[in-house]
C-alpha cells in the first residue's frame, strides 16, 4: 500500500516538533531533523517489531540513532508512537535532569542505546545483530520463534568517516549480519563545510568491498521509495545492508543544504518560514487529531505483536520448560554463575590470565548466557572457549568470537551485545592496546552496562616486546573515568573474586587487568580475598604488631614482591602491613570505618607499589608517602632485567622504605 497526505502530514509533525524544541530550547541540530523525518517515519510505521508499552520487549526490533546529534527527531518519533514521553518532555529538550538530553541516553523509553560520539552506535548495532544471531539459535526451537530481531540505523556521514565504521562495517560483513539495517542520510553536507571538502568515498562501493549489500534511494523524501528500499533488506538473506538515501540537509529551512543548519537552531523568522513552506500551520508543539490517530496505528500493531511473541513464549514453555526458564532469568539478569571456584593451595604459581581462562571454561557451563572473544589475541590473552569453533556463518550458536584487528569495533560491540541483553559478554586483548578502545568503555560505563574487558600483559614484566606494548599510563588513565570498576588482582584467589564480581554486577562496567607472568598464591588472600576484594582493598600481610611502622599498599605482580619487602624490614625490626587494593574504586566506596581499618589514619608512612603511574596513588599515600611507579615508558629487555633496572625488587622496595622513612 503506498503511502499518502497524511503519511506526508505524519513525517512533517516530526519536522515540526523537532523544530519546536530546538527553538524552545536555543540549542540543537536541525538540519539532520529536517532531511531525515522520512526515513524515521517509514521505519517505525511500516518495519520496526516494536511495542511502545512495553520498550524492553526482548524480540523487539531495536533502532539505533548512530547520528545522535538529531535526538530531537527522535523524540519526536518516540512522542508520536506512544512511549510515554509528553510535551512537557519535549518543551523540556536539552535540560538539565529531563528526558530528553542532548544526545540519546538510556533514560528515555524507547531509545536503545546511547549515541553521542559518531560512529559508536553503528559499532553497537553490529554488537546487537550479533547477539540476536547468537540468541536465536538457542532459543528459537522448530517453527517457534523467540529471538529474531533486526537491527535498524540511521547513520550520517560523519559516522562512516569514523574510524570504528570501518571497522564495525567490515565485521559486520565477515559474520554475514543479514539482520542488520543501516540507511545512510547522504545530505552531501558536513559541520564545517560541504562533504566534497573532506569526503570522496564511494559509499556503494566501500560497502560492497565489505560483503554488504548496497541499495540506494534517490529521493530522501520519497515514502515509497525508502519503503521498497527496506523491504528488499529484510529479504536479504547473506549480507547486512545498508542503504544510501539522499537527501537534502535542513530540507524546507531557508538554510537548505548549507552547513550552517547543521548545529545552529534557525531564528524565530526562519522557524516560521520553515513551517510556512512545509504546510504546517499549527502552534508550537501543536499536533492535529488525525496525526495522532495515523501514530496510534504503532501502537495498535505493537501491542498484536506482542501478544503475537508471548504466545510464541507460551509454546516454548510447552515445549521446552528449562529452556523458557532460562530465558527469563537471562533477560531479567537473574541467572545463576553457579559454582565457578577453583582449588589451589598457598605457594601454587599462576599467571592471571591463566586463571581466568579457566574461569572462561567454567562459566560457560553455567546457566548464565555467557560469550565472548579477543581482538586477534585470545591464544595469548588465554581468553576462549575450548573445542569452540567460533561465532560465524552456519555456527552463530558459538561463544568464541574471533574480532580480528579490530579493538574498537570489538568494544563496542561488546556494549551493542550487552545492551541486548540475555547474555554476558566480554572482549579482551592486550593492556595497552585498551587505549583504542578507550571512548566505548567510556560509553560502557556512561550507559551503566555490564560490559566485561579483559586485558592481559598489564606491565612491563611483559618483557622483550618494549614500550610500544607495555601499559604504563593506561591503570591511572582508566581509573579516572566515572563508573567504570578497574581490576588488578594479585594471585588466583583474588581472580576468583573478581571474576565472581564481574559476573554478577549488573549494572557498570568492569576491567580486568590481567599478569602474563605466574603469580604465587599468598596464604593472606586465601584467608582474606573471597570476602574482602569485593571491598577493594584489604590488608593481605598484617605486620604482626598492634602498632605497625608502615603500610605498603600494592596491587597485582607486586603484591607478593611487597611481601618479601615486608620480611627484609622485619628482620630490622620495622613491622609494616601489607594491603592488597585490587580496585581504588571499590575501596573509596567503601564506609570510612572500614578504610581506616585497612589504611590505619595514624600511621603516616606509606608506600605505593605498582608497575605503572603513580599519579592517582598520591591520594592513599599522602604529602609524607613515597610511590615506586613508573612515570615514564619501559623498556625492551629481559623481564628480570627490566623488573630490576625499575627498582621493582623486594630489595628496592625495602631500601626505599629505609631511606624514605629512617633516612
Amino acid at each position: 500500500m503506498s503511502f499518502d497526505e497524511m503519511d506526508t502530514k505524519a513525517v512533517n509533525a516530526i519536522r515540526a516538533l523537532s523544530i519546536d524544541m530546538i527553538e524552545h530550547a536555543e540549542s540543537g541540530h536541525p538540519g539532520m531533523p529536517l532531511d531525515a523525518a522520512p526515513m524515521a517515519y517509514v521505519t517505525y510505521k511500516k518495519h520496526l517489531r516494536i511495542d511502545p508499552k512495553h520498550p524492553n520487549w526482548p524480540n523487539r526490533d531495536r533502532f539505533v540513532l548512530s547520528a545522535g546529534h538529531s535526538s530531537s527527531m527522535l523524540y519526536a518519533m518516540l512522542y508520536l508512537a506512544g512511549y510515554g514521553i509528553t510535551v512537557d518532555d519535549l518543551k523540556n529538550f536539552r535540560r538539565l535532569d529531563s528526558l530528553t538530553p542532548g544526545h540519546p541516553e538510556l533514560i528515555t523509553p524507547g531509545v536503545d542505546a546511547a549515541t553521542g560520539p559518531l560512529g559508536q552506535g553503528l559499532g553497537m548495532a553490529v554488537g546487537m545483530a550479533m547477539a540476536s544471531k547468537h540468541l536465536g539459535t538457542k532459543y528459537n526451537v522448530d517453527d517457534i520463534k523467540i529471538l529474531n530481531s533486526r537491527v535498524y540505523v540511521i547513520a550520517s556521514d560523519g559516522d562512516l568517516m569514523e574510524g570504528i565504521s570501518h571497522e564495525s562495517a567490515s565485521l559486520a560483513g565477515h559474520l554475514k549480519l543479514n539482520n542488520l539495517i543501516v540507511m545512510y542520510d547522504s545530505n552531501d553536507v558536513t559541520l564545517d563545510a560541504q562533504a566534497s571538502k573532506t569526503l570522496g568515498d564511494d559509499a556503494g562501493e566501500r560497502f560492497k568491498a565489505y560483503g554488504w549489500n548496497y541499495l540506494r534511494v534517490e529521493d530522501g523524501n520519497n515514502l515509497d521509495e525508502i519503503d521498497n528500499a527496506l523491504k528488499l533488506a529484510e529479504a536479504e538473506q547473506e549480507r547486512p545492508t545498508i542503504i544510501e538515501v539522499k537527501t537534502v540537509l535542513g530540507y524546507g529551512s531557508p538554510h537548505a543544504g548549507e552547513n550552517t543548519v547543521h548545529g545552529n537552531p534557525l531564528t524565530a523568522g526562519e522557524c516560521r518560514q520553515t513551517m510556512h513552506d512545509l504546510g504546517w500551520d499549527y502552534e508550537p508543539f501543536e499536533v492535529p487529531d488525525e496525526v495522532h490517530q495515523r501514530y496510534a496505528e504503532i501502537l495498535q500493531e505493537g501491542q498484536q505483536r506482542y501478544v503475537s511473541w508471548q504466545n510464541e513464549l507460551h509454546k516454548l514453555k510447552k515445549v521446552n520448560e528449562e529452556l523458557a526458564q532460562n530465558f527469563e532469568v537471562n533477560f531479567s539478569n537473574q541467572a545463576a554463575t553457579g559454582d565457578i571456584s577453583l582449588q589451589y593451595n598457598a605457594g601454587d604459581t599462576e599467571a592471571v590470565r591463566m586463571t581466568v581462562h579457566k574461569l572462561i571454561q567454567k562459566s560457560a557451563h553455567t546457566p548464565l548466557n555467557f560469550w565472548g572473544g579477543s581482538a586477534d589475541l585470545s591464544s595469548s590473552n588465554k581468553t576462549y572457549f575450548e573445542n569452540d569453533d567460533g561465532f560465524e556463518p552456519g555456527q552463530y550458536q558459538n561463544k568464541n568470537v574471533f574480532y580480528g584487528v579490530r579493538e574498537f569495533a570489538q568494544a563496542a560491540a561488546v556494549n551493542g551485545i550487552t545492551l541486548f541483553g540475555g547474555s554476558r559478554t566480554f572482549g579482551s586483548t592486550f593492556f595497552v592496546f585498551s587505549d583504542y578502545m578507550k571512548n566505548a568503555i567510556r560509553m560502557a560505563a556512561l550507559q551503566r552496562i555490564p560490559a566485561i574487558f579483559a586485558f592481559s600483559h598489564d606491565s612491563i614484566a611483559l618483557g622483550q616486546d618494549g614500550p610500544t606494548h607495555q601499559p604504563v599510563e593506561q591503570l591511572d588513565g582508566l581509573r579516572a573515568m566515572p563508573g567504570l570498576t578497574v581490576f588488578r588482582p594479585a594471585d588466583a584467589i583474588e581472580t576468583q573474586s573478581v571474576w565472581d564480581y564481574a559476573l554478577n554486577k549488573n549494572h557498570g562496567p568492569v576491567v580486568i587487568a590481567m599478569s602474563r607472568q605466574a603469580l604465587p598464591v599468598l596464604e593472606g588472600s586465601l584467608k582474606y580475598a573471597k570476602e574482602c576484594v569485593k571491598r577493594g582493598g584489604y590488608i593481605v600481610s598484617p605486620s604482626g604488631v598492634s602498632n605497625s611502622d608502615g603500610i605498603i599498599i600494592a596491587t597485582g605482580s607486586e603484591v607478593s614482591i611487597s611481601i618479601e619487602a615486608q620480611t627484609k624490614l622485619k628482620r630490622q625490626n620495622i613491622n609494616v602491613e601489607v594491603v592488597s587494593m585490587p580496585s581504588t574504586e571499590l575501596f573509596l566506596q567503601q564506609p570510612k570505618s572500614y578504610r581506616d581499618k585497612v589504611l590505619d589514619p595514624t600511621v603516616r608512612n606509606r608506600m605505593s607499589v605498582e608497575m605503572g603511574s603513580t599519579q592517582s596513588w598520591y591520594r592513599f599515600t599522602g604529602l609524607d608517602g613515597v610511590n615506586i611507579g613508573l612515570d615514564h615508558f619501559g623498556a625492551s629487555g629481559p623481564v628480570d632485567e627490566i623488573i630490576q633496572r625499575f627498582g621493582f625488587s623486594s630489595e628496592n622496595i625495602a631500601q626505599t622504605y629505609l631511606q624514605h622513612f629512617r633516612g
